[in-house]
């Protein structure tokens, strides 16, 4: 017996009535996932440059930057140190004086990954205080090899005005004291947000 037009399009209609009923209920199912409203993202795109004097502290009762891991023996007497960590609250401040007007605090870790040069892993949050951008934050990570005049590494988030933010900084050491370690970077960050 041959189907007739209408009880095939019954059929197909009950067909994606049951495979819409599945979706539905996958997505009840897990309950942690919806779509976003487009509109969401719709605002102007802004890009801004600023420029921070990151202030490493490594000695003293005032260190902001401590070593939670330290090099491996071996490479104590390179110019590696290999496998140090330190977890870092530094200042940003306006100028390269550590005394100058405090925009912000850098805030994470760099551990040192090379075996054979001082390179650095870096993981920051640049917290933010200043004017309206008070309580937003940068997020960069990247590649820091010392002893490069600039260094590039990348904007890869941030909160508050940085949602969503993209782009690049761009480190250049002003100052470093070899007997106390502390250092002295002027950070130039490039940010789309």
């Amino acid at each position: 017996m041959a189907m007739g037009a209408f009880q095939k399009i019954f059929l197909f209609l009950l067909i994606i009535s049951c495979y819409i009923l599945i979706i539905v209920s996958e997505q009840e199912e897990t309950g942690f996932v919806s779509s976003i409203n487009p509109k969401f993202f719709k605002k102007k795109e802004t890009f801004s440059h600023f420029r921070f004097y990151w202030q490493d502290i490594v000695g003293g009762n005032n260190a902001t930057s401590i070593p939670i891991i330290p090099s491996i023996p071996k490479f104590d007497n390179s110019f590696s140190a290999f496998g140090l960590v330190r977890i870092i609250d530094n200042a940003l401040t306006l100028g390269p004086k550590l005394n100058s007007k405090l925009l912000g605090r850098a805030q994470g870790f760099y551990a040192a990954t090379s075996q054979t040069e001082l390179v650095f892993l870096m993981v920051m949050n640049f917290a933010l205080f200043e004017g309206k951008y008070n309580g937003s934050v940068i997020t960069i990570s990247g590649r820091d090899v010392a002893y490069d005049k600039i260094r590039e590494m990348s904007v890869i988030g941030g909160s508050g005005v940085f949602r969503f933010a993209k782009g690049y900084v761009e480190a250049n050491t002003i100052s470093f004291d070899p007997i106390t370690g502390d250092t002295i970077v002027e950070y130039n960050v490039f940010v789309s947000h």
